[in-house]
């Protein structure tokens, strides 16, 4: 066994892989850019190696760095992690020739099903159904539309060296093959350094499921079962479970067992997924692609079956043998995984870049029925970084059955706080509580059928507005109360014993009595009485307690006008006013939005990339005007109207903020 690993990565997945290691005894030793020099991860490993500037090209994607790191710290082995260098066959070979153990296949194994091109050609020599597509090199934009049409719409432009959701667009006519395919090639380029690009049909009604395999380098190849992961968006995984819904027996044993064998044709000797399409309809399904590294969703894969896959890697890179068989393995239990984006889902999910002001997850641990785990490579106080991947955290939830596991998800969700920047915990909030999704009906449209409009929040039951409303009242109270009990505050005292208040709540008007108690309130709401069980005081920013004997959890932040509340999805603006204060609220004129169509903005911060409109142009509404690239994603930014374009107020290559005036119309 090593003494000591180096990791070629960063985040939460270079903290995930200290972890296993600790517990192995093995030491550890990182390498790190400009922008992480004072992560959770440096933090965390026994040595840390600077390699350069933040851009993942001038530092982690840069192999003599890496080399010359595990050197100066004397590490026998790598571990690469995901993205960046852990499909690079380039990068094992280096490593071979350095004499470097690489923690992830062999050199041979990464080329025949890294490569997605020639993944394929291996699949269909080795009988394996495949997507119809076209494999082989793409001379250009006409020759994409040629191959696209000859395929027939709906397709998918493709890299080939692609991964985690980026260098992916689906074509659904010409237009979005002229668009896309040079889109696709520039974050292929910027990505991974490597533009080769296919095509292929695209499945209508398709779930993404793909078999965790694990092999070692003694011939032996097992499947860890399944992982569902068809909600995505952008095609980049949202959330993932394990094992499927709509497998049955017959088809998950199919599924693996075609998984294995094609991961044996390739001498397959680490951990890898092989990746299918299936059917809704007829559980039919046809091999995708295969990632030969580990996983971002492995999690769920180890909550199922018990084991520790980064150990498993590390044991079968020293040479060990598999210590078990295929028929040792048993699924058991159900594991959700939601990941917590730096997204703002109101925004059509742009990147948010800035400080983690706030960042409290939920504890970890088994807690009466359901087991909580969240991987993270932040903290409080971290700064998340417009070079690297939106994502904070993955939170995992595990329970006996899928129900339990969404519940507790769900409830996990309720009590993960951050503040400073957006994140899409509103959105897996609402997902969980979406009735398809807990009847396991759905596709990898999911997210574009039931938010054709984009996120906009959903509104509450009439359960949840009425906790809504009694929270608001009863931390208003305790407010008021509070101020009461303050020496030299003016009226200090009539006003602690304020009981009657009116909430305004989505505009409406709910009359609401208030008897405070030491532990909570009973509160009448337009006459109705509940009971409001609570620990919770003013500033507390998540209210937990029971509510007419059911547990809740409700975000709650102080806004210019009231309290602005998050449940489930659900985000509510409460104004609580002194029944004379609600009937001078009604006076108040509302405001009416300025007329912005003529500016085009950026909606994210980022790096401009192209600017393709000039002064004195017309442009048409929808047209594509500019490319702001983020996050590792290239977004293309359109005109909301027709006009004539007065003024260009930034150039490629430019930094730009959120809400940055890029181009003005005439």
């Amino acid at each position: 066994m090593f003494d000591k690993i180096l990791i070629a990565n960063r985040g939460e997945v270079a903290v995930r892989i200290i972890r296993t290691a600790r517990r192995m005894g093995i030491k550890t030793a990182i390498v790190f850019s400009e922008a992480d020099r004072d992560s959770l991860a440096v933090e965390m490993a026994d040595e840390a190696v600077f390699i350069g500037p933040p851009p993942a090209a001038q530092s982690y994607l840069v192999i003599d760095k890496i080399v010359d790191a595990a050197k100066q710290t004397g590490a026998q082995a790598i571990h690469p992690g995901f993205g960046f260098l852990s499909e690079k066959a380039e990068f094992a070979d280096r490593l071979l020739a350095e004499k470097i153990t690489f923690i992830g296949p062999n050199p041979g194994a990464i080329r025949a099903m890294g490569d997605k091109i020639e993944s394929k050609k291996t699949a269909a020599d080795s009988g394996v159904s495949c997507v119809p597509g076209f494999i082989g090199e793409i001379e250009g934009v006409e020759h994409a539309v040629q191959i696209a049409e000859d395929i027939g719409y709906p397709v998918m432009i493709k890299a080939s060296a692609g991964g985690g959701g980026k260098g992916i667009r689906v074509a659904y006519n010409r237009k979005d093959v002229e668009e896309g395919f040079p889109a696709v090639r520039a974050e292929a380029k910027g990505a991974f350094g490597d533009d080769r690009i296919f095509i292929e049909k695209f499945v209508t009604a398709p779930r993404h499921i793909e078999i965790q395999v694990l092999g070692d380098k003694h011939g032996n190849v097992v499947h860890l079962f399944e992982r569902e992961c068809s909600i995505q968006r952008r095609n980049q995984k949202v959330i993932e479970e394990a094992p499927s819904p709509l497998l049955d027996e017959k088809t998950r044993m199919a599924m693996g067992e075609q998984a294995v064998a094609l991961a044996k044709a390739v001498h397959y000797d680490s951990a890898g997924t092989v990746e299918f399409v299936a059917s809704g309809a007829d559980k039919s399904f046809y091999f995708l692609e295969m990632n030969t590294r580990l996983q971002v969703e492995h999690p769920v894969s180890e909550m199922i079956t018990g084991l520790d896959l980064v150990e498993q890697m590390i044991r079968v890179a020293a040479g060990e043998k598999l210590a078990f068989k295929q028929k040792d393995l048993k699924i058991k239990g159900w594991a959700i995984e939601s990941r917590i984006y730096a997204e703002d889902p109101y925004r059509n999910f742009l990147p948010s870049i800035g400080r983690l002001r706030t960042y409290q997850a939920p504890a970890e641990g088994k807690a009466s029925d359901i087991t909580i785990r969240n991987e993270t490579g932040v903290r409080e106080g971290d700064e998340i970084s417009m070079f690297y991947d939106p994502m904070i955290a993955k939170l995992i939830t595990y329970g006996a059955t899928r129900i339990a596991a969404i519940d507790g998800q769900a409830a996990a969700l309720d009590n993960f706080l951050i503040e400073g920047i957006a994140d899409n915990i509103p959105f897996l909030g609402a997902v969980m509580e979406e009735k398809d999704f807990r009847k396991g009906d759905f596709t990898t449209a999911y997210i574009k059928e039931k938010f054709p409009q984009g996120f906009e929040g959903v509104p509450p039951t009439p359960e949840q507005e009425t906790l809504l409303i009694a929270t608001a009242a009863v931390i208003r109270a305790f407010t008021a109360r509070r101020a009461g009990q303050i020496s030299g505050q003016v009226n200090g005292a009539g006003a602690g014993w304020q009981r009657d208040w009116v909430v305004i709540l989505d505009k409406k008007h709910h009359l609401t009595h208030v008897d405070l108690s030491e532990g909570g309130a009973d509160v009448v709401i337009d006459g109705k009485k509940h009971r409001f069980e609570t620990a919770a005081r003013p500033g507390a920013r998540i209210i937990t307690g029971k509510f007419n004997g059911k547990p809740f959890s409700v975000k709650i932040k102080v806004a210019p006008e009231g309290y602005t509340l998050r449940l489930r999805g659900v985000t509510a603006r409460a104004t609580v006013a002194t029944p004379r204060g609600a009937d001078l609220h009604k006076k108040i004129p509302e405001k009416h939005k300025a007329d912005t169509s003529k500016l085009i903005v950026s909606p994210m911060p980022g790096l401009v990339i192209s600017i393709d409109a000039k002064p004195g142009q017309e442009v048409k509404a929808g047209e594509g005007v500019a490319v702001v690239e983020a996050m590792k994603m290239q977004n293309i930014i359109r005109a909301e109207r027709d006009g004539v374009v007065a003024k260009v107020n930034v150039a490629a290559g430019a930094s730009v903020a959120a809400d940055e005036v890029m181009i003005e119309l005439a």
